[in-house]
Order: structure tokens, then C-alpha cells, then sequence
């Protein structure tokens, strides 16, 4: 069993609802804890507490996160898949101001042991990074869903916008295994709506499936950023990597957040840089629809 603390921004994309699904499937996953990020964590607990409950899973603790970046304007200050909400029983009630503690505490309770993996904007990580300096060291890994690293591509990618201050910072630590999953990926592994509803058949995408109806009200498909990421922790074999260097545009007004990559055998970092498409869905839809 690989103990999991996820942190996510989920009710804006899709595809947190999609990882969150694949990891209550997943038979190696002791998920410790969930944390959430961005505009409306509280509305985003919910969201989680809702997909939990919606296949008996009471034992997980959710703790809102940090709201806003560290500087400059929030990107997404809303919660679309709230709406949804009334269709699904959740907890109302969650402890706030935890999340950070939540994490440095329950990491230092297992030592080595936590793999850390967050598809969101950053801000809870580096919050903790920069709280408790000895955490990094702490971790089994850090795994994220996070970057672009194409270098034609000069458009930052969202969750590494979203907070750059908070990106430069956790790229900046050294942990056992600090490992990206960036567009140049996930932008392969899609699905549109009516994949959706054919494919999707476990319990476990019963809220999921009705989440992404709000999705579907703007968007022609889906794109498995997170569940990539996700899925990845247990199966890594999924993806093709390069070892490096990942530095973070802080100074360019028009860039800020964009990931550069720089390939090193010493380097502190792991980024994918191919995926099997067959396998990844083999895998995910075999483990969610179970």
C-alpha cells in the first residue's frame, strides 16, 4: 500500500473528480488525507466529501486549503461543479486553517512514507515547504500534475499560473523523488462526452459522470491531466522520463509560471515525456469501473 495525500483544486477542471475516482478504486492506495486549493476550498471540500460518500467512503479526512496565490490575482475564483451539489450527500461542516497542519503533521508521522501528489495550483505546498523547511526530506515523493515542458511553448501552464510564486518555491526543493506530469503529456489522453457515458460504468463514477455534465456545458471533451498523475504513483511504467532541472519564469510579466527544463543526469527532478495512451486507459477504466 503507497500512503497518498491529495491536494487538489477540483470543481473547475473535470479531471480532479477523475483522479480522486481512480484513487478510492485503486487497491494500493492508502489515501491519508485530501487537501484543497483555490477559490472556494470549502465549496471544493464538498465536492470531495460528495464523491467519497457516494461509494461509502466516510474514513477520509478533507481539509479546506489555501484560497488565494501568494501574489497577484486569484484565476479561479469560482466553483462551476457546486452546482451539482444538491444531487449528492456531503459533509457541510470542515475543520478550516488545518490543511497545511494536516499535512506537516501526518507527513512527520510517517517519516519516508507519504507521497505527496498535488494537481493543483501550489500555494498549500509551498505554504508548508516554507512552514516546515524539513518536510521536503520528509516525503517519499512529491508528484504533480504541473507544467509545459515543450520548449516551443511559451503559454505557462494553468496550475503552475495559477500561484508561480508558489511553483518556483517547490521547485526549488530537493525531495527522493520530485517527479512532473506536464501538458506535453496529459494533452494526449482525451475523451468526449459521449466516451463518457458508454465508458464510465462503476459506482464510483455515478457523481463523477454528473460533475462533468457542468463540464460539458462549456467544454467538448476531457482531458486526463490529474488522473495521469494519479495513476502514475502506482503504475510509473505508464510514462517515459528525463531526468533534470526545472526552473520557473518569475520575471516576464507575460510568462509568468512558464516551466523550462533543462536535462541532467544529477538532476533534481523527473519529468514525463511520453505516455502509453492504450495502457493508461486500460488501467484506469479497469481500476474505476471496478
Amino acid at each position: 500500500m503507497k500512503k497518498i495525500i491529495f491536494d487538489t483544486d477540483i470543481g473547475s477542471d473535470i479531471d480532479d473528480a477523475l483522479a480522486l475516482a481512480y484513487l478510492l478504486n485503486e487497491p494500493e492506495c492508502d489515501l491519508l488525507g485530501i487537501t484543497t486549493v483555490s477559490g472556494c476550498p470549502v465549496e471544493r471540500a464538498k465536492l470531495v466529501s460528495a464523491i467519497c460518500r457516494s461509494v461509502g467512503r466516510y474514513d477520509i479526512p478533507i481539509y479546506p486549503g489555501m484560497e488565494g496565490p501568494f501574489i497577484g490575482k486569484q484565476w479561479q475564483p469560482k466553483v462551476p461543479q457546486a452546482e451539482k451539489l444538491c444531487n449528492w450527500e456531503h459533509e457541510k461542516e470542515y475543520p478550516m486553517y488545518e490543511a497545511v497542519e494536516f499535512m506537516r503533521r501526518t507527513i512527520r508521522e510517517n517519516p519516508g512514507e507519504i507521497t505527496l501528489l498535488a494537481v493543483g495550483p501550489m500555494t498549500n505546498v509551498a505554504t508548508l515547504f516554507a512552514i516546515d523547511p524539513e518536510i521536503p526530506l520528509l516525503l517519499e515523493g512529491l508528484v504533480l500534475m504541473c507544467g509545459m515542458f515543450d520548449e516551443t511553448v511559451t503559454k505557462p501552464e494553468w496550475n503552475a499560473k495559477c500561484d508561480w510564486v508558489a511553483t518556483a518555491g517547490i521547485y526549488s526543493k530537493n525531495i527522493k523523488l520530485h517527479r512532473s506530469y506536464g501538458l506535453n503529456v496529459t494533452l494526449q489522453l482525451t475523451f468526449s462526452a459521449d466516451e463518457v457515458k458508454e465508458k464510465f460504468t462503476g459506482s464510483v463514477m455515478r457523481s463523477v459522470r454528473d460533475f462533468s455534465d457542468t463540464w460539458f456545458q462549456k467544454a467538448t471533451k476531457m482531458i486526463f491531466h490529474d488522473p495521469l498523475a494519479a495513476m502514475a504513483v502506482f503504475h510509473p511504467e505508464v510514462c517515459t522520463y528525463k531526468r533534470g532541472n526545472v526552473k520557473v519564469d518569475v520575471s516576464n510579466p507575460d510568462t509568468l509560471g512558464r516551466t523550462l527544463f533543462e536535462e541532467r543526469n544529477d538532476g533534481m527532478h523527473e519529468i514525463a515525456v511520453t505516455v502509453d495512451k492504450d495502457k493508461f486507459f486500460e488501467l484506469y477504466l479497469n481500476t474505476v469501473n471496478k
